[in-house]
């Protein structure tokens, strides 16, 4: 159960200013506090079953659209997703999804039903990631109640068609924007596309963490600015996350032959894992900085925490 002080609703004031608050609280102090909110509410507890969501998302994913794009004879399709596959994972995890591609492909023609329900599968397993990203939220916010089941996988699945998406999309184009530009008839077009595409993917990955920000809580959220700080760290951690696993797993000489045919899950995993600490992170941050605005008490409540864990404070 989450021991985070509860973040008072601040939706209805006005007058203020998310860029002048942070800067009187300070980003260091506000980071820290941040922290220490992820802590108390559990976060990473929380942030380890968005793992697991997520690498379920993948290989779900990987394998139903690669089988059905044999099952169709798109052999361009398969190719436009393994080079996805290649640009987008770090290290080996790229290895590991790829030859799960091409399984697919040689199953595609005589199992068209699995792959079929692959796709459901992810699917479904999307909408469960949402339902855990709620949870999650709800907990940095110190809501200990989530919304009634229905409710709370009906929005889940709308923000999958709609922040998961855009975030689908922001992927696509860091991933595989050389290769459209290339496909691009125009050279000037072409030119062009390669300068936007970047701040274009950062643009969108913002937006559709943003949404999941304001949209994922069981509350009132305040305005986007006070959330553009808090989802700028995420987008900014996530790049750092993805570009350092890349390089740690390129220079590392010992992963592949430690972990043998498994050190693409393992690569995998770790990433989610970090993606995910990534996320919650930049949302403790936009709970903190609406409590600093509320002034509402500091992120954990030692008394609350005391009643809840009586053990883990005893002075015996």
């Amino acid at each position: 159960m989450s021991t985070a002080n509860e973040v008072p609703e601040t939706w209805r004031l006005t007058g203020d200013d998310a860029t002048e608050t942070l800067a009187r609280v300070g980003r260091g102090a506000l980071m820290r506090d941040a922290f220490l909110r992820l802590r108390w509410s559990d976060g990473f507890s929380h942030a380890r079953s968005m793992a697991y969501a997520t690498t379920l998302i993948f290989v779900q994913g990987v394998i139903a659209l690669v089988g059905l794009a044999s099952v169709m004879g798109a052999g361009g399709v398969r190719d436009l997703i393994v080079n996805t596959l290649r640009a987008v994972a770090p290290g080996p995890t790229g290895q590991v999804l790829t030859e799960a591609a091409g399984q697919a492909q040689q199953a595609g023609s005589a199992h068209p039903v699995a792959l079929i329900l692959g796709t459901i599968g992810a699917a479904f397993t999307s909408a469960v990631l949402m339902g855990q990203i709620e949870r999650a939220l709800n907990r940095l916010y110190g809501v200990e109640q989530d919304r009634p089941t229905l409710h709370k996988y009906s929005r889940a699945v709308l923000l999958s068609l709609s922040a998961g998406v855009v975030l689908v999309v922001a992927i696509v184009a860091l991933a595989l924007g050389r290769d459209i530009g290339q496909s691009l008839a125009s050279p000037g077009v072409a030119t062009v596309w390669s300068i936007v595409r970047w701040p274009l993917a950062l643009i969108l990955l913002g937006m559709g963490t943003a949404v999941l920000f304001r949209h994922a809580p069981r509350r009132r959220q305040p305005g986007w600015s006070w959330l553009a700080f808090g989802a700028a760290v995420s987008v900014a951690l996530l790049l750092v996350v993805t570009v350092g696993l890349d390089l740690m797993f390129r220079l590392s000489s010992t992963f592949g032959a430690t972990y043998g045919p498994l050190a693409g899950i393992v690569a995998l995993m770790l990433w989610a894992l970090a993606a995910s600490i990534s996320f919650l992170y930049g949302a403790a941050l936009s709970a903190q900085l609406e409590a600093v605005r509320a002034g509402a008490a500091p992120p954990q409540d030692l008394a609350k925490a005391h009643e809840a864990q009586p053990a883990a404070f005893s002075t015996r």
